[in-house]
């Protein structure tokens, strides 16, 4: 699926839909450069999932936890980490198949730690077509 997002609205937007229709245990991998607009997204994502608190970036504590969406939603940044290893050391991979929702922010950096049914959003700028356009893909 892909997704012309030509605001931050937009962008939230479809963070939103994606939450909407997300499942227990189903693993959100978010890729994109800096600035793209993940946490924009996530923040919809978290909206979408019935979760009433405004969300941050986990940016330095790697992973956020909430408990009171639809479903437990494990928000993590893994920027800060090198490779899967760490991710594994650190005991993150026992969020992933716990019966909540987990969304990844950087999983390229620990994509041979993903499950093949992992979900990939990515989001790209194309300055050419304005300031805050993004081009959203999600593969399923």
């Amino acid at each position: 699926m892909i997704i012309e997002a030509f605001s931050p609205e937009d962008t939230e937007q479809a963070g939103f839909m994606l939450g909407t229709e997300t499942q227990r245990n189903d693993i959100f991998c978010l890729v994109g450069d800096l600035g793209t607009g993940k946490t924009v997204f996530s923040k919809g994502f978290a909206k979408g999932l019935l979760l009433e608190e405004d969300i941050t970036s986990p940016t330095f504590t790697i992973l956020n936890e909430y408990q009171d969406a639809r479903f437990p939603f494990y928000h993590f940044d893994v920027y800060r980490l090198k490779n899967s290893d760490e991710f594994f050391d650190l005991g993150f991979d026992e969020y992933l198949f716990n019966g909540g929702v987990c969304l990844i922010e950087w999983a390229e950096t620990i994509r041979d730690a993903m499950p093949e049914n992992a979900i990939w959003v990515s989001i790209e700028k194309n300055l050419s077509k304005g300031e805050n356009y993004r081009i959203i893909k999600i593969d399923e």
